[in-house]
C-alpha cells in the first residue's frame, strides 16, 4: 500500500507543479479540436506544448513549472494558464493561492465565534445553524443543529471539527447517504484551505491524521480536487426521524473572514415534517 504524507506546511512549488500536471492530464484533446492520437500519447490529457500554445507561454516555462523549479508566475501568466486548463472558479483561486498572487490570510485562525455571529446562530433556531473556521472547527451551534447532527456539547473541544466527525466519529461517519461525495467535497475544501493558510500547522496536523487513519483519504487528497463548499445538499439517515434531505448555505461575514456561517433548511415536504419532529423533541 502506498503511503502519502503531508508536510507540516505547504511546499507551494511542489503543490503548484502537481496541480498543473493533474489538471493538464484531465483534459481531453478532442475538446480543443486536437486529434486524440491515443497511440502517440504516452500520458493522458494535453501535452505540455499544447498547454503552452494555448496559454501563450514557452514550452520550457511549462516544463519548469511542472518540475517545481522555483518559478513565480505573474498574475497575467496564471490567468492564461487558468484559461488554457479550463479551471473552475475554485480551482483558479487555488492556483492563485499557491502562486502567492492573492492577499494572504495574516490573521490568526478563529477559535471562538464572534459574539454577533453566535447570537445570530441562536436566533436562527429551530433552523439548524453553526459557525466554523477554515479548518471546519465548529465554533458555535444552535439546538437545531445539535438535533440534526450531534450534541456537540458532549464532545471535547478538540473533537468539534466537522471533517473529523464525518470521517471518524462512530455516529456521524455513517450519517450521510452519499458519504463518498460528502467526503470528497470535504477533502476538496480542506485542500483549498491548506493552500490559503500555508503556515497553519494545526490544519496540516489534522490532514496528516486523516491521511494516516482514514481509508481512502490519501487517495482523495492525491486527486488534487479543490472546491469551496458554499452551498449544496445532503441526504441524511437520521436515527430518530428517518431520511432527511437538507439544503445548506455557507456565508462568510466580511468582518470575520475566517468564520463561516452554515444554515440548513429542509429540501422537501417530507424533510420539513422531519424538521418539525426534531424541533418537538
Amino acid at each position: 500500500m502506498t503511503t502519502h504524507t503531508v508536510s507540516p506546511t505547504v511546499d507551494t512549488a511542489q503543490e503548484l507543479a502537481a496541480f498543473l500536471r493533474t489538471r493538464r492530464e484531465r483534459l481531453d484533446p478532442r475538446d480543443f479540436g486536437l486529434p486524440s492520437r491515443r497511440q502517440a500519447r504516452r500520458t493522458p490529457g494535453l501535452r505540455r506544448e499544447e498547454v503552452a500554445e494555448l496559454a501563450g507561454v514557452s514550452v520550457d516555462y511549462v516544463v519548469r513549472l511542472e518540475q517545481a523549479r522555483g518559478l513565480r508566475p505573474s498574475a497575467e501568466v496564471l490567468e492564461a494558464l487558468a484559461r488554457a486548463l479550463r479551471l473552475g472558479s475554485d480551482e483558479r483561486a487555488y492556483l492563485f493561492d499557491l502562486a502567492r498572487q492573492r492577499a494572504r490570510h495574516i490573521d490568526d485562525p478563529a477559535t471562538t465565534a464572534a459574539p454577533p455571529l453566535a447570537r445570530l446562530v441562536a436566533d436562527l433556531s429551530p433552523m439548524p445553524a453553526m459557525v466554523m473556521n477554515h479548518r471546519t472547527d465548529i465554533l458555535a451551534w444552535n439546538d437545531g443543529m445539535a438535533r440534526l447532527l450531534l450534541d456537540f456539547d458532549t464532545l471535547p473541544p478538540e473533537r468539534r471539527n466537522a471533517m473529523w466527525l464525518c470521517l471518524m466519529h462512530p455516529r456521524t461517519r455513517d450519517l450521510y447517504v452519499d458519504r463518498d461525495r460528502v467526503l470528497r467535497e470535504g477533502v476538496a475544501h480542506l485542500r483549498a484551505a491548506w493552500a490559503a493558510h500555508p503556515d497553519d500547522r494545526v490544519l496540516a496536523g489534522l490532514i496528516a491524521q486523516f491521511t494516516s487513519h482514514v481509508d481512502g483519504f490519501a487517495h482523495w487528497w492525491a486527486e488534487q480536487d479543490v472546491k469551496g463548499n458554499g452551498r449544496g445538499s445532503k441526504e441524511i439517515r437520521h436515527p430518530d426521524v428517518g431520511p432527511v434531505s437538507v439544503h445548506y448555505e455557507v456565508l462568510t461575514p466580511t468582518q470575520d473572514a475566517d468564520q463561516r456561517l452554515m444554515i440548513c433548511r429542509p429540501a422537501d415536504e417530507r424533510s420539513e415534517a422531519a424538521f418539525g419532529r426534531l424541533g418537538a423533541r
